[in-house]
């Protein structure tokens, strides 16, 4: 078992955190991943606090196992939905996009454990310096909305930058992934991408469908011309899109219109954005969240033998 200080601190087996995916991290996912023995990540994103609370109650209805809610510190529900994740004494608090300045202390002060998702250094020691218990530090390579630096350059700058545990995201799909972030000093890895392809995920049919056909080199980039680029499927409103920001035309509309919400909730895969990170062409089948935590963990430790023996060869 590949144990590390952080699978400590969150009361886990395994380094293994799933992302906490707006639509699609609900409570039968979240309690099959801490059921396995990593964390499973509640995607609360926007929603409002009671539908917030009612996801908490039926996540523990799944599991006595520790778990997390993931939060967006711009919600505009943002202070009841602190208010909610103390009262329900939550484990665990993710906070996703957005300036989370006004909001750890509150759930410091709330006793509540809490790990900024960052796509910088200088915002890991931000984070640090507002009492973080660990950064999420998300390379480009990860679904949805992205940074512009890799996994690979950018974990192992903050590890030497901070002095709380640093968990990698971004491209990590397999235990391969998993050694390979070890290896650049993180503590855990958090995954996306790979748990939408579970059955437990929340995720439409279509929506699983078109990440098991991607196969590698998929994914596209858009929204760069507004700031907040997003790594999609590449499909043909994808491409429509990048060809719009390459003329020079306005692409604020695409953004604000619930396109993750009409490819994952309601199937549309080609009128929606199907997000998902560089990883997908690692996703190949079907699986439980329990399969994909343990062939992790196997294949981590499987990596790790091969690797000293070719070395002391």
């Amino acid at each position: 078992m590949l144990g590390t200080p952080v699978c400590d601190f969150l009361g886990i087996r395994c380094p293994i955190i799933q992302g906490g995916m707006a639509y699609l991290a609900g409570p039968e996912l979240v309690a099959a991943v801490s059921n396995a023995g990593a964390l499973g990540t509640l995607g609360a994103g926007y929603l409002p606090p009671d539908w917030v609370e009612e996801l908490i109650s039926r996540t523990r209805a799944l599991t006595d196992r520790p778990f997390a809610v993931n939060i967006m510190p711009h919600s505009p529900h943002i202070e009841a939905v602190l208010e909610v994740v103390i009262e329900e004494k939550a484990p665990v608090v993710a906070l996703g996009g957005g300036d989370p300045t006004q909001c750890l202390p509150v759930l410091k002060a709330g006793q509540v454990k809490v790990m900024p998702v960052v796509s910088s250094v200088a915002a890991a020691r931000r984070m640090e310096q507002l009492g973080a218990d660990a950064v999420v530090v998300e390379g480009m390579e990860s679904g949805g909305h992205i940074g512009d630096v890799t996994t690979m350059a950018l974990v192992p700058q903050v590890v030497d930058a901070v002095r709380i545990p640093v968990i990698a995201a971004g491209g990590i799909a397999d235990g391969r992934g998993l050694v390979a972030a070890l290896a650049l000093g993180a503590q855990a890895v958090q995954v996306g991408t790979r748990f939408v392809c579970t059955r437990e995920c929340a995720a439409h049919p279509r929506f699983k469908e078109r990440m098991l056909e991607a196969g590698g080199c998929a994914t596209r980039v858009i929204g760069r011309s507004t700031g907040r680029p997003v790594r999609c499927l590449d499909t043909e409103l994808i491409r429509q899109i990048l060809e719009m920001e390459k003329g020079g035309q306005t692409v604020d509309h695409y953004f604000g219109a619930g396109k993750l919400h009409t490819a994952a909730v309601e199937g549309n895969v080609e009128d929606g954005f199907v997000m998902a990170g560089q990883a997908v062409g690692l996703v190949r089948e079907m699986m439980t969240a329990e399969e994909v935590v343990q062939q992790m963990m196997n294949e981590a430790e499987m990596t790790i033998n091969a690797l000293t023996r070719r070395l002391a060869s």
